[in-house]
């Protein structure tokens, strides 16, 4: 394996977890929580979609045949998903919602946020075109990123002061939603397409 073949596979794979991306909807699902809390979210998110994308890679296109899913039919379910909290993240208080952080590190952030569809095909492909070691390298790489993004994240919220952060995080609970409609309305729109 050489260096051209393992940047070949890092460079979409940065591109499809786009984790500075990812840093505002992560601060606005985290804003109230204390910096440990935090980091303990952060690291709860990374495992949870490397241990997601380890499946994949293992076994993905063997479950998704199985079970007859396709990747839009993640889209559709995780843009549902995302809608939901992105309502209810508006609608309450950080003080109101504090006890439903506990799970967020799992779902939303680490999927469908970091592992998502887009994520997910992209390590299928990878792991076609480059073979399972160039695609692992490249994924446990980038997921070294995310934590360290994540893990640092505190200094954009401190520089933005406590009120800055929290009228952010509302701004960004609506990019959040037009997200969620985005994979949504992508995901019907395949499959209406497949079956036309």
């Amino acid at each position: 394996m050489s260096l051209e073949v393992l940047y070949q596979a890092f460079i979409p794979l940065f591109v499809a977890f786009d984790a500075p991306g990812i840093i505002p909807i992560f601060i606005s699902l985290t804003t109230g929580m204390t910096l440990k809390e935090k980091r303990k979210l952060g690291t709860q998110s990374t495992l949870t979609a490397l241990a997601v994308c380890v499946i994949i890679l293992l076994a993905g296109k063997l479950v998704f045949s199985i079970m007859g899913i396709t990747v839009d039919d993640l889209r559709i379910g995780g843009g549902i998903i995302l809608i939901v909290l992105a309502i209810y993240d508006l609608v309450f208080s950080s003080e109101e919602r504090k006890n439903s952080n506990i799970t967020v590190g799992v779902v939303p952030i680490g999927v469908p946020l970091i592992a998502g569809p887009t994520a997910i095909t992209t390590l299928l492909v990878l792991n076609d075109s480059y073979g399972w070691m160039a695609t692992t390298i490249s994924l446990v790489l980038n997921m070294i990123i995310v934590f360290f993004v994540f893990y640092y994240s505190d200094y954009v919220t401190r520089f933005m002061g406590r009120s800055g952060s929290h009228a952010f995080a509302k701004v960004m609970n609506l990019f959040l939603a037009a997200i969620a409609v985005h994979m949504i309305t992508t995901g019907i729109v395949n499959i209406v397409n497949q079956h036309s």
